[in-house]
């Protein structure tokens, strides 16, 4: 029994020593060593914890992901907070706060009229007394108004004491929200974000961060303003049938803003690839735009049927369908793929998988994803481990 310490030890010195092979990776830029796949912290692990909260952030990062996402809103006084939306109604107990009833309102924000509560009707000292709930009812409830909503810079100098406390590097990937909406409430996000980053000796190159967005003019923008990496996130409407993705008429909204009619589906050809390239360095697409999900219309009534009868049409009823040429055309355009989103739940998860995630990332990481967003960092980093040190994972996936 007095053995096991040692061993446990031994165990985990050779897991550092193996890790440390694969820290000389450069990413497709060749601007920084990075670990292939990269694992990242989806709103940090939120599988377990509210999204966007310093709780969450900590335990993606005790979880081993290499970078920590915060979505990015402003207050009314300007500062940058970690919220999934403009609306932070489903995401906090403002609700519950009868002093904050007046500012319940409606907006229009991306073409979608709202009504609820909106970040930047509150200044950061009112976004102060609001705590975070869980949105998700299937997860868990328990930690709803336990943690507060950090600002960006909390985030960072969370993901920076990561060198202290767990002696490795751990970085930020921020997405702006409604670029567009923001804009026109006079709270543009761009500078504010880079001036956060200024402060913590990150707006450079070589930093640890990616910042990302679904808007195409604030890309351009940043491009022009940091060396900081750029990531182009692709959105789509749905699934069809047969595992193609839907996304006629639909772009990204500073597009549509401006008269542009291209739609997501337009900046995954070749020629879209090739003009990302020119202001970005990564792509983020749905993780559909690799694999597909067809599904079963037994009925031919256009609609996809309930296959495992469990009362819900989802993944889960859905099979994968051959891989896309998408990996392959934005890797040939000189842009990394970062795809979203891995869930643990086993409606998330195709027919093909059951109900191990585990296959899942594995078929991604053996096709050759740059990094994937997980909910569940940790299972994302089991796959990982499975990928880099077990030839045989990837032989279920080869044609």
């Amino acid at each position: 029994m007095t053995r096991l310490p040692l061993v446990s030890a031994v165990i985990v010195a050779l897991t550092s020593t193996l890790l440390a092979a694969h820290d000389d990776r450069r990413d497709a830029r060749g601007d920084r060593h990075e670990r292939s796949p990269l694992v990242l912290g989806h709103r940090g692990a939120t599988g377990y914890l509210p999204e966007h909260t310093l709780a969450s952030y900590a335990l993606a990062i005790e979880q081993g992901a290499d970078y920590i996402e915060p979505d990015l809103v402003s207050t009314k006084d300007g500062v940058l907070i970690a919220r999934h939306e403009v609306d932070i109604t489903d995401t906090t107990d403002v609700a519950a706060h009868p002093e904050f009833s007046s500012k319940r309102t409606t907006k229009t924000i991306d073409g979608i009229t709202t009504t609820g509560w909106f970040a930047d009707d509150f200044t950061l000292s009112e976004i102060r007394r609001l705590r975070a709930v869980q949105r998700l009812a299937f997860r868990p409830q328990q930690y709803n108004g336990s943690y507060r909503i950090p600002t960006f810079a909390e985030v960072i100098e969370l993901a920076q004491s990561a060198r202290r406390s767990h002696g490795r590097e751990v970085g930020v990937y921020p997405e702006t929200k409604h670029p567009t909406y923001h804009q026109s409430v006079g709270l543009p996000l761009e500078r504010r974000l880079l001036t956060v980053l200024d402060r913590y000796g990150w707006n450079r190159r070589s930093a640890p961060v990616f910042i990302q967005s679904f808007e195409v003019a604030n890309l351009k923008l940043l491009n022009r303003l940091t060396s900081v990496r750029l990531v182009q996130l692709i959105d789509a409407n749905d699934v069809r049938l047969d595992g193609s993705i839907d996304s006629d008429g639909y772009g990204p909204y500073d597009f549509k803003a401006a008269g542009d009619l291209r739609t997501y589906a337009d900046l995954v050809t070749p020629s879209g690839l090739a003009e990302i390239a020119s202001y970005a360095d990564g792509l983020g697409p749905w993780k559909r735009y690799v694999i597909g999900g067809r599904a079963v219309d037994a009925n031919h009534d256009g609609q996809a049927d309930d296959v495992n009868g469990d009362g819900a049409v989802n993944d889960a009823d859905r099979s994968a369908t051959p891989p896309t040429s998408l990996l392959r055309d934005a890797h040939a355009a000189g842009l990394f793929v970062h795809a979203y989103t891995w869930r643990s739940e086993r409606q998330y998860l195709l027919a093909d998988y059951g109900d191990d995630p585990v296959q899942e990332y594995l078929h991604f990481y053996c096709l050759g994803v740059d990094g994937v967003f997980s909910d569940n960092p940790d299972t994302a980093l089991t796959a990982r481990t499975l990928f880099w040190f077990t030839p045989a994972a990837c032989a279920p996936f080869r044609d």
